[in-house]
C-alpha cells in the first residue's frame, strides 16, 4: 500500500476514567503529511488543543489497556512537525486523538469509573 493510500484508525477518546472513545475510520490518508493544521486536514477534525498517540500498529502486538496505554509517550506521541510515517504511522495503524490535559490528569491518577 502506497503511502497516500494508507487506512488510519482514530480512537476520538472523550473520557479516559469512563473509557469512552469513539473509533473513527480514515481512508486514502498521506503518510507524508505533517501534524500541523496549516499544511494538512488530517487534523482538521478538531482546532483545539488535542495530542494523537499511537495506540496499535498492524501486525504489532497489541497494549492491554482499554482506551490508550499510559506509557512510552516520548515514542508513541506524535511530533507537530513531523510527518506521518517519520511518526512511526504506518498503513492500518490505530491512534488515539484527545485531549492533552485530561490525558495528564489520567495518568496522574489512572483511575476507571467504572
Amino acid at each position: 500500500m502506497s503511502a497516500e493510500n494508507s487506512t488510519i484508525t482514530v480512537r476520538l477518546v472523550r473520557s479516559f476514567e469512563h473509557r469512552n472513545f469513539r473509533p473513527v475510520v480514515y481512508h486514502g490518508i498521506n503518510l507524508d503529511q505533517t501534524m500541523c493544521l496549516q499544511e494538512q486536514d488530517f487534523l482538521l477534525l478538531s482546532k483545539i488543543t488535542n495530542t494523537m498517540k499511537i495506540i496499535h500498529q498492524a501486525h504489532k502486538s497489541k497494549t492491554g489497556d482499554l482506551v490508550v496505554s499510559l506509557e512510552d509517550d516520548d515514542k508513541l506521541i506524535l511530533k507537530e512537525d513531523s510527518t506521518l510515517k517519520a511518526a512511526g504511522v504506518a498503513n492500518e495503524t490505530e491512534l488515539a486523538f484527545f485531549c492533552e490535559e485530561d490525558y495528564r490528569n489520567y495518568k496522574a491518577n489512572p483511575v476507571s469509573a467504572w
